[in-house]
């Protein structure tokens, strides 16, 4: 009996195609390393280099051919670091993605290279870059602050430890106001236990918020509508003299004077029983 002939099924052409192209691919990659070429860590890095500007993609190929045949060259060093800048420049979300593995990787490899504290700074710059603005998710953020505070407890002593610095100040600001959106919505909606928790949030773990006479004002009024003044004094106090000149002080003398009126004025007469 004799067998019939096995048919090609598409997903198997699909894959004899792509591996078709994949091995062109590769030869043509090849052809373009010249014996003198590829027997030269220094020049491939020149010429990944070279092409950096003008074509990224084949640049990576030159460096990544300096990782692979010279692995413990000086310059497999230099080329891993340029391959993740490559990525880096191009600023889409993958590359971004793709540009802080490397330079993770690199930190790895290379722990003690002077340029390790940079390679932290960039990976948290793929992040930094990429934030949404104050409103929406904050994620991105949230992920930039965690790696800049990671240059300044690897790398105190570099200069990204001060650059980091100046970046963490910021997005904790924008986190900040993330959070004040939320809480005055709240506010606004007399979801005022939900208001504070997010208003005592801000003040204690972002205390150099810009905004804070702000905080402190609707950490009053939350309480000044609860019909708790005492809770409410220190805070609208609080922005009276801390912050004399900013529109929220009014307000908050205002509230004040009222709480002291309110003091102030007898106690309702109570209403006479009726008789049985």
């Amino acid at each position: 009996m004799t067998s019939s002939p096995s048919k090609i099924t598409p997903a198997v052409l699909a894959a004899l195609l792509a591996a078709l192209v994949i091995v062109t691919a590769c030869h043509k990659k090849q052809a373009e390393l010249t014996p003198d070429l590829s027997s030269s860590d220094e020049a491939l890095y020149k010429l990944g280099e070279q092409y950096l500007k003008k074509d990224s993609e084949k640049a990576i190929l030159y460096l990544r051919q300096v990782m692979d045949s010279f692995p413990k060259s000086f310059y497999a060093q230099r080329a891993k670091l340029l391959i993740a800048d490559a990525y880096f420049k191009k600023g889409d979300e993958s590359s971004m993605i793709m540009a802080a593995a490397e330079y993770r990787e690199f930190i790895r490899s290379y722990p003690y290279s002077p340029s390790a504290a940079y390679s932290q700074y960039q990976i948290a710059m793929t992040f930094y870059k990429k934030q949404l603005k104050p409103g929406r998710d904050p994620s991105k953020t949230i992920q930039a602050l965690g790696e800049f505070k990671k240059v300044i407890t690897d790398y105190p002593a570099s200069d990204q430890a001060k650059e980091a610095q100046e970046k963490i100040k910021d997005c904790e600001e924008r986190l900040a106001g993330h959070s004040a959106e939320i809480a005055i919505l709240y506010y606004k909606r007399r979801a005022f236990r939900a208001s504070i928790n997010r208003l005592v949030e801000i003040m204690t773990q972002y205390p150099n918020y810009s905004r804070l006479d702000e905080i402190y004002f609707y950490l009053g009024d939350c309480y000044f509508l609860m019909n708790v003044p005492n809770e409410a004094v220190p805070y609208f106090t609080k922005v009276v003299t801390d912050y004399p000149g900013r529109k929220v002080a009014e307000k908050a003398s205002k509230r004040l004077a009222e709480i002291e009126k309110r003091k102030a004025a007898p106690p309702p007469a109570a209403k006479p029983k009726k008789k049985s």
